[in-house]
């Protein structure tokens, strides 16, 4: 039987789990859809994922790929394993490509959104999927002027969590905006790369910097100090979805 590579599209509330890479003792996602591959092909099967979401990060579009000499078409694959996953955690695509198609590293971008919920009550749907900020009313167009500054090749060592161990911390930014729906204010980047904990560094920052003097010059100043501590904080992982990965195929 030859071996074939199979490509999957997968959405995930984070809330439940320790983030996407398998960990001993601890509930993942690639965890969870690994036993589920083993149990249908009935061998042990390993999955790569385009980005490793953190613990509490949510998916809408992330991608990973295995290698099977299981028979199954994509659709029957597909069905099987949601069979067996729990209800937070959903294959919504699956596809034959080619033998040297690999999740992460055949990637040409992916995109992170944050969400927060600006308005004077919570919400009992988006509590863990929106950081609720009650005031102050976000500036949208301030904030979005801060992150066009953003677009270009940067080294984006201010935003990396301390001990986040990328090489190279200079990340090819291909879009980043930030916009309204009704109480919604979304932040999404697109780029080539991302360091550990990035884009919610780069939502805290912002927010930091909501009522600053010059905020585009703020925000520019913190980029160049190449200094997590000259940043924000971080912003709860809650709001965070990897929402999309492109592949030039």
């Amino acid at each position: 039987m030859s071996d074939r590579n199979i490509k999957l599209t997968i959405e995930y509330d984070g809330t439940h789990y320790h983030g996407w890479q398998i960990q001993r003792n601890a509930a993942t996602i690639q965890g969870f859809i690994q036993n589920a591959l083993t149990k249908i092909t009935q061998t042990e099967t390993q999955i790569v994922g385009a980005g490793r979401t953190d613990t509490g990060v949510h998916a809408s579009g992330q991608v990973a790929n295995f290698h099977t000499h299981a028979q199954m078409s994509p659709a029957a694959l597909q069905k099987a394993v949601n069979a067996l996953l729990p209800s937070d955690i959903v294959i919504i695509g699956a596809a034959e490509v080619s033998p040297d198609f690999h999740a992460r590293f055949s990637a040409s971008s992916r995109t992170y959104r944050y969400t927060i919920l600006n308005r004077v009550y919570p919400s009992a749907f988006l509590r863990n999927r929106a950081y609720f900020l009650p005031r102050p009313t976000i500036n949208v167009d301030s904030a979005n002027a801060v992150c066009r500054a953003l677009i270009g090749n940067h080294d984006c060592s201010s935003f990396q969590r301390t001990g986040g161990g990328r090489a190279n911390p200079v990340c090819d930014i291909y879009e980043s905006r930030c916009w309204k729906e009704e109480d919604l204010v979304h932040f999404e980047i697109e780029a080539d790369a991302f360091l550990r904990g990035m884009v919610r560094a780069i939502a805290g920052t912002i927010l930091k910097l909501h009522d600053a003097a010059s905020p585009v010059d703020q925000f520019r100043k913190i980029l160049e100090a190449r200094d997590r501590s000259a940043a924000g904080a971080s912003a709860p992982a809650y709001g965070l979805c990897l929402t999309r990965v492109k592949y030039d195929l």
